[in-house]
């Protein structure tokens, strides 16, 4: 069974740790790591990572945070983008930077093997070079499985014939349900799907329905959205992300929040 098969449906996702627009550091480190030893007390067994947050900087708080590790705990960091010196997305695609990018997730992580590795593809990048790459790094055993991310479901085949696919990482929530045809080819093949932007990324999900049934339960808008995605598919994974102790209670509570078929009836009418 792959790790991912065994973790909690509510993970952690760590890109909110760095500063502004994901560079450079946060302004309360401190902080950053408090959040980060909270999510183990409150059983968080999966968090996502990059190396290129920061960059550098999220990967260094969770070392300084949780090392050494708890022996359930899956780290899933991602690899295929770099940042330049104003904090530019750029692509690193080719098998010599994924080397590099997976040795530098090694190192601030401070471990020998990373339990995931996605690649994320870049706008219409092809992928098999860069996925059979990271293959070849598997069978060195730096790295335990692989994932992709922002894939279309032509990219899964493809990744699948050159190595096992342990999760899918994309664009999915509640109002954006575009890719509906790979939450369920995941799930019938047994990978993982984890969304991320799961509550809309930098535009907060806005929507009546939601407080509506937010308020049938004693929840949040928030918390509804990441309930109907556990509802939404059995292989759903969930990676949402926060700077503060409160909201990340509230995120770990979700797991706890059954939404009723009335429920699903109303949020399944919200339109993307």
């Amino acid at each position: 069974m792959s790790a991912l098969g065994r973790v909690k449906r509510v993970g952690y996702g760590a890109m909110q740790l760095a500063g502004p627009g994901v560079f450079g550091p946060p302004a309360d480190p401190d902080g950053a790591v408090a959040v980060l030893r909270r999510a183990v007390e409150l059983g968080v067994d999966h968090i996502d990572t990059s190396d290129y947050y920061g960059p550098y900087v999220v990967n260094e708080l969770i070392a300084r945070a949780l090392r050494p590790y708890p022996e359930d705990l899956v780290i899933v960091t991602k690899v295929g983008a770099r940042r330049d010196d104003t904090g530019n997305w750029l692509p690193a695609l080719s098998a010599d930077e994924l080397r590099s990018a997976v040795h530098d997730n090694l190192n601030r992580l401070g471990v020998d093997r990373l339990d995931v590795v996605n690649l994320r593809v870049m706008d219409d990048s092809p992928l098999e070079e860069s996925f059979t790459a990271l293959a070849a790094l598997r069978e060195e055993g730096l790295i335990a499985e692989l994932g992709i991310s922002n894939v279309t479901l032509d990219q899964l085949a493809t990744a699948r014939e050159i190595a096992p696919v342990a999760c899918v990482q994309n664009h999915y929530n509640i109002t954006e349900r575009g890719d509906d045809p790979v939450v369920d080819e995941t799930n019938r093949l047994g990978i993982a799907y984890v969304p991320f932007f799961p509550l809309g990324g930098f535009q907060p999900i806005q929507a009546e329905a939601l407080h509506t049934v937010a308020a049938r339960h004693g929840a949040t808008d928030r918390q509804v959205a990441l309930a109907w995605l556990l509802a939404r598919s059995p292989n759903i994974l969930l990676i949402p992300g926060t700077k503060t102790p409160a909201h990340l209670e509230q995120n770990v509570a979700v797991g706890d929040l059954a939404l009723t078929p009335a429920d699903l009836a109303e949020l399944d009418a919200i339109a993307g």
